[in-house]
């Protein structure tokens, strides 16, 4: 029996509609989460992620218990009150990042020995550590600790880190303190290889989480890559608890994830394009650093009622992102939060009319928006 509750809404092929109990809150699936690394969503206030239509955020572990610490955040009251975010936070095991961004990281079968990327300092993460920081913050829902298998590596490297991702999944497991509203995802890894993966997602059943994650993807390995390893791994999850995939993606790529059964996800990429003048639209992506936009006076996308589209015009996006006004990347922050809140309610209402291809269509943002006077590369309605 899980201590988050769970239930499915509806299906279309493999993909579900379901709702997620927690602590904080209930939250509609499929789900987009904004990343909220070290207790912000970058450019916004928590009011402002939350009238985008997001229910759910993520922190990471790495980050804060670096700056500011996790015990400095439990003496405060948690990472709810915080950060002001009333609603379900997921965070991550500090993991991913300790792969990647941490110099001289050495892992052992203990754990991992890193430097901060901030001050040079050096740290020790286990699984018991990582769960008791994420205890600390008062996450709805914890990650197990793992690592993430780089890419490319040969299939043994990729099965010995599995391997280790596994034993480290058991030790957190047995470290994470249950109590109502608040879960433990397990995390499949394997790297692109099926029997690696298939493996993973045995073992992890066998332990039992509240919920499953896919990782150890988004890493270079492509799309195509990535969906064949949902297309092996996602089947045999069990049906009855939530599935996330973890950092993805392109708005293309989640619809594809959704129609394979995924429930959750997360990515930076809203809230960096938003940051660097990029712009997801129904009609296709644009980058407002371009020159064509500086006399355009239309809204960002017409169909959209974020504060962005509703007040200002292309013309003055563009000139606060050359003037490198902040107000550019908070607009278009916004903008892009909303679009990717818009994109997971449209595949949510999709599945219970049984009919995921309209809303792929219509909002999945799959290139460059075209010049005034031509096609839109996009279906009618789009």
């Amino acid at each position: 029996m899980s201590a988050l509750g769970f239930a499915l809404l509806g299906t279309a092929g493999a993909a579900r509609r379901g709702r997620l109990h927690t602590a904080h809150g209930t939250v509609e699936t499929p789900a987009f989460m904004p990343v909220g690394t070290a207790a912000t969503v970058k450019a916004m206030t928590a009011e402002a992620v939350a009238a985008t239509g997001a229910e759910i955020v993520l922190g990471n572990t790495y980050h804060l218990m670096l700056r500011p610490g996790a015990e400095r955040i439990a003496g405060l009251g948690g990472l709810h009150k915080f950060m002001n975010w009333r609603g379900p936070i997921l965070t991550d095991s500090g993991g991913f990042q300790v792969m990647s961004l941490a110099p001289l990281c050495a892992a052992d079968e203990d754990g991992v020995v890193f430097r901060s990327h901030f001050d040079g300092s050096e740290h020790r993460l286990t699984p018991e550590r990582s769960i008791a920081i994420q205890d600390l913050l008062g996450a709805d829902i914890s990650m197990c600790f793992d690592e993430c298998t780089r890419y490319p590596v040969s299939a043994e490297e990729a099965a010995a880190s599995m391997r280790r991702s596994m034993r480290w999944a058991e030790r957190s497991r047995a470290a994470f303190r249950e109590r109502p509203g608040h879960g433990l995802f397990g995390i499949v890894q394997g790297g692109v290889h099926p029997e690696l993966r298939s493996e993973s997602a045995a073992r992890l059943v066998g332990i039992e989480f509240d919920g499953y994650a896919v990782g150890g993807l988004a890493v270079g390995e492509g799309t195509e890559a990535m969906l064949r390893v949902l297309d092996g791994t996602v089947p045999r999850l069990p049906e009855d608890r939530p599935r996330y995939l973890m950092g993805v993606g392109r708005p293309q790529e989640i619809v594809a994830a959704v129609a394979r059964g995924i429930d959750l996800f997360d990515c930076v990429l809203p809230t960096r394009s938003g940051r660097t003048g990029q712009a997801f639209t129904r009609r296709g992506r644009i980058n407002l650093r371009n020159a064509r936009f500086a006399g355009d006076e239309r809204p960002l996308d017409e169909g959209c009622g974020c504060p962005a589209c509703r007040g200002y015009s292309r013309a003055y996006l563009h000139h606060l992102f050359r003037c490198h006004e902040m107000l550019g990347p908070m607009l278009l922050t916004w903008h892009n939060l909303r679009h990717y809140q818009e994109l997971m309610a449209a595949l949510r209402e999709a599945i219970m009319r049984d009919d995921l291809g309209a809303a792929a269509g219509a909002l999945s943002c799959p290139g460059e928006e075209p010049a005034v006077g031509s096609s839109s590369p996009v279906t009618a309605g789009a």
